[in-house]
């Protein structure tokens, strides 16, 4: 076998890429960073108020239910209201479709051109893709908006993704005061590392450096404990 024929072959051999439409990655990573985040913010604050480790539970608990359902609704209702909108620009291109084929055709054909290719073969590419009207339309959805009808994210599973994602992130600084404990730095320890654990994924997933993700994260995370810790802080010493 020459190396021109094998390299030819080797050209043929296709690669798979993971999902980055299916609606789950964004939500459950914003997901568990905020339940992280605001439940270190709040155990932290109310921890350095000097409340009581009663207070410091209900606070935990309360940041996670609300968060987690504020999540999933947030989700659910931005997810579907996007589909609804796409839906309904759907609707709007098809009966242009069916109302000014050559019309739709012609701009096709434009948009075409506007990409490169030459004036007779734009025409020629659009006029054979508007010759069924079901790959019409998905052609002009994906051209004119920047969307594949096919591949839409489901706003239960963004709202699904959403709501587990907060209350395991909610649920690690709390952890500790849930089990009898009461020191908060043993807190902050486990944030820190889930923090750490949640960047070097993140990074690894969409192939930037494990090492920047986990200490970029780290570093929001620890100037949000630092800022809230001061603020409990400064309140508990206004109360008392």
């Amino acid at each position: 076998m020459t190396s021109a024929t094998a390299s030819g072959r080797a050209g043929e051999i296709h690669h798979d890429h993971r999902d980055v439409a299916g609606g789950w990655l964004r939500p459950a990573v914003f997901g568990a960073m905020d339940g992280l985040l605001t439940n270190v913010a709040l155990i932290t604050s109310v921890a350095a108020a000097g409340t009581s480790h009663h207070v410091v539970i209900l606070t935990g608990v309360a940041g996670l239910l609300a968060g987690a359902m504020s999540m999933a609704v947030g989700e659910w209702t931005s997810v579907r209201s996007q589909s609804q909108l796409v839906a309904a620009e759907i609707a709007i291109e098809r009966a242009e479709l069916d109302r000014r084929p050559e019309a739709e055709e012609a701009e096709l054909a434009g948009i075409f051109r506007a990409r490169g290719l030459p004036r007779e073969l734009a025409a020629t590419v659009a006029r054979e893709l508007s010759k069924d009207p079901e790959v019409a339309w998905r052609v002009h959805v994906r051209e004119e908006l920047g969307v594949n009808p096919d591949e839409l994210p489901n706003p239960l599973v963004a709202a699904g993704s959403s709501l587990g994602s907060f209350a395991v992130g909610a649920f690690i600084p709390l952890a500790p005061y849930l089990i009898g404990g009461d020191a908060l730095w043993v807190a902050l320890l486990l944030a820190g590392i889930a923090l750490l654990a949640l960047g070097a994924g993140v990074a690894r997933f969409t192939g930037t450096s494990s090492w920047k993700g986990a200490l970029m994260q780290l570093g929001l995370g620890a100037a949000t404990a630092a800022i809230t810790y001061g603020v409990g802080r400064a309140f508990g010493a206004t109360v008392s």
